[in-house]
């Protein structure tokens, strides 16, 4: 076989079936194609004046006219914009994926930029064909002496063009639906659709309906504007009240004069902001104008917290607002939504490409004309140059709350609690952001005070130093004395201890108050992997501890160590037989406070153990979660009263009562019994109760 060379062909016949099927994930996207299509044209013509070649007559709109005729079931989109010639029709309507954004591009490459253009694939157009089974295009290129152009085809394989009859520069372009897309013809489906893709576009749109009749509304006369189209002038009357004046008499006083009224064509109302909040300069822009948007596009009746508003020209042109909402981390879910523009035209929400993964948990928009974005504008392609937008965005984030920290260290503290979770968050899954982060993070304490990690450590420290007696260490001097170094030996981490239920382990928190000690609020479910990222961490050595894994020596009195050995026996065989638990462990201890009766501890690994094989089992991996139950540890209080009674009625009538409650009282204070276990509870209060009242009664 001879060697062969040519061009590939590709039918139409072939083409739009993946165009009509294939290319737009989302039926309803025909609207943003043809309202970018709209927009591009008018951005063209606007350069071509300001670059001197087109003069705008001086009625001149720009403007996007959507009309929906229900009765005819047809849409039509109509711009003032560049229109088309004949040779342009042939050129960029014919001929599939051939952009005329490209071309006018390259033909202005010295006089202008692309940043405002927002097609570039010349396929837009053709997602009509998703809804319509017949499309007409009416256009008049805005070049002296141009003929309007009529164009139309079915099912987009075959077209006719034709002398058309249009007197305006501009393009209208009309769909005929099919009949499984009539829901288009719906004026409210359309104004959902451009709400949903053409909020902020750079244009004026106005949604009609054909046939619709005429509204008005009444202004001033001195409001009266050039456009409006005035019905008719008239007089209103002026408002007058009774009152009475400072003689008792009552008397009629005007409160408002007459004034000159006009009644008028209802004015049309764009369903675009032109100019979004994000394209303004920071200092353009007002709290409440920040608050308003953020009502406006994320229908949130909670204020956020604060915004951080992105603005850059170098060397990517990237703009946006994002905002740490209100959020009851108890209820509501930890899900933000982070909307991405490419020139004011809506592409998709939270492109995890672009939006750094814990910042999804945000609000806002981000608007970068430089997206690649793919053929359909619906998702990015895999670019480099996305990543170093992620990380730009993550540095900005960064910036705004280590700022915050240095120079306003009172709001920031007011709002740790609702952004602590975004910040672990990003802490967890970026290791650029927690290193920017590491030492701006702090912990509420049992005071209600913030601190920090390392000034928690060094709290911790003084008290151990100052409680103890320095201990010299006869290794480290021999070495000394020899003239070795010592600096070698690895530092014992430093004990966190933290406390994640305020409500239910309030007695423990008694205890460590008592003792002039500390703990950290760790309150979130994030904060169980984010004190493990902690306990990893090479900056502070520390070891997390909740309250209720131990007990402390500063919480015990010196008892003698026997005496404590045989109550421990003792007491553990009446626990064991009277719960039924034959592998409870059983601790005996002299606690400083007497009315403290029983206590739970769980150590600190059986804990985060389970908490795990729970985390699994949500995530519907079928973990046993009972396969780490047990393991806690029944602390007795030999100096309180009750506990005394049993040790000396070992066989009494109702010792086993009893030390089921003491057991049930314990296990409160360290997490919610089951339903059968509460009512059990309740029960036997009840009856302990009423033995109470017939011992008074004798």
């Amino acid at each position: 076989m001879q060697m062969e060379k040519g061009s590939l062909s590709i039918e139409s016949e072939n083409m739009f079936p993946i165009i009509k099927k294939w290319l737009y994930s989302d039926h309803d996207i025909f609207v943003r194609e043809l309202v970018s299509n709209g927009c591009d044209a008018i951005t063209k013509l606007k350069k071509l004046e300001v670059m001197g070649e087109y003069d705008f007559p001086e009625d001149y709109k720009a403007s996007i006219q959507v009309e929906v005729s229900p009765e005819h079931k047809t849409l039509s989109f109509t711009d003032t914009g560049i229109g088309m010639t004949e040779a342009e029709v042939k050129e960029y309507i014919n001929q599939v994926a051939f952009s005329g954004a490209t071309d006018f591009l390259e033909k202005y490459k010295d006089k202008t930029n692309e940043d405002q253009i927002i097609g570039h694939f010349g396929l837009g157009f053709y997602s009509a064909f998703m809804v319509a089974d017949k499309v007409t295009i009416d256009t008049l290129s805005w070049q002296k002496d141009a003929a309007p152009v009529h164009w139309e085809s079915e099912g987009g394989i075959n077209f006719e063009m034709s002398d058309g009859d249009k007197k305006e520069v501009g393009t209208k372009i009309t769909l005929y639906l099919s009949e499984d897309s009539v829901e288009f013809a719906n004026e409210y489906r359309i104004k959902e659709i451009i709400e949903k893709y053409c909020s902020f576009m750079p244009v004026n749109i106005y949604l009609s309906k054909e046939g619709a009749e005429q509204e008005y509304e009444t202004i001033d006369a001195a409001d009266i504007r050039e456009d409006d189209v005035v019905v008719e002038k008239f007089t209103e009357e002026a408002k007058t009240e009774e009152k009475e004046n400072e003689n008792g008499e009552k008397e009629t006083v005007e409160i408002s004069p007459a004034k000159e009224k006009a009644k008028i064509n209802k004015r049309p109302v764009s369903l675009s902001d032109t100019t979004p909040l994000w394209m303004k300069h920071p200092n353009e822009c007002t709290d409440e104008e920040y608050k308003s948007f953020y009502r406006k596009v994320f229908n949130d009746y909670k204020e956020p917290l604060f915004w951080i508003h992105l603005n850059m020209d170098y060397p990517f042109n990237l703009k946006g607002i994002l905002y740490f909402p209100k959020v009851n981390t108890q209820y509501d879910n930890l899900e933000g939504v982070i909307k991405l523009y490419n020139n004011q035209v809506f592409i998709a929400d939270n492109i995890k490409e672009v939006i750094p993964e814990f910042l999804m948990l945000l609000k806002g928009v981000i608007d970068c004309p430089d997206l690649p974005l793919n053929v359909s504008r619906s998702a990015l392609q895999n670019d480099g140059f996305v990543k170093k937008i992620s990380d730009y965005i993550t540095k900005k984030v960064a910036d705004k709350l280590s700022g915050m920290y240095k120079v306003d260290r009172e709001n920031y503290e007011k709002y740790w609690d609702d952004i602590s979770p975004f910040i672990k968050f990003g802490c967890l899954k970026d290791q650029k952001f927690q290193e920017k982060m590491k030492e701006f993070i702090i912990f509420k304490n049992l005071d209600d005070k913030y601190i920090t990690l390392p000034e928690y450590v060094e709290n911790m420290k003084g008290k151990e130093d100052s409680e103890q007696p320095e201990v010299v260490d006869a290794e480290d001097v021999a070495k000394e004395e020899a003239g070795e170094e010592t600096a070698g030996k690895e530092e014992e981490p430093t004990t966190v201890y933290y406390v994640t239920d305020i409500q239910q382990q309030g007695q423990y928190i008694n205890l460590f108050k008592e003792q002039g000690m500390d703990a950290l609020i760790l309150a979130h479910t994030i904060d169980q992997p984010f004190i493990t990222q902690l306990e990893q961490s090479e900056d502070v050595k520390v070891h997390f501890q909740r309250i209720d894994s131990d007990l402390s020596d500063s919480m015990k009195e010196e008892g003698d160590e026997e005496t404590l050995k045989k109550q421990t026996e003792t007491l553990g065989d009446v626990f064991k037989k009277a719960l039924g638990k034959d592998q409870l462990e059983v601790q005996v201890q002299n606690l400083k406070n007497e009315n403290i009766s029983s206590m739970i501890t769980l150590s600190e690994e059986t804990r985060r153990m389970q908490d795990m094989m729970k985390m699994y089992s949500a995530g519907g991996m079928g973990m046993d979660t009972s396969m780490f139950g047990g393991g806690e540890t029944l602390i007795l209080n030999a100096n309180n009263a009750l506990v005394k009674y049993i040790l000396d009625n070992t066989e009494g009538e109702h010792v086993d009562m009893f030390c089921k409650q003491l057991y049930d009282l314990a296990m409160l204070a360290n997490k919610p019994l089951s339903a059968e276990e509460m009512t059990q509870f309740v029960a036997r209060s009840n009856e302990i109760m009423l033995l109470l009242t017939q011992e008074q009664s004798l």
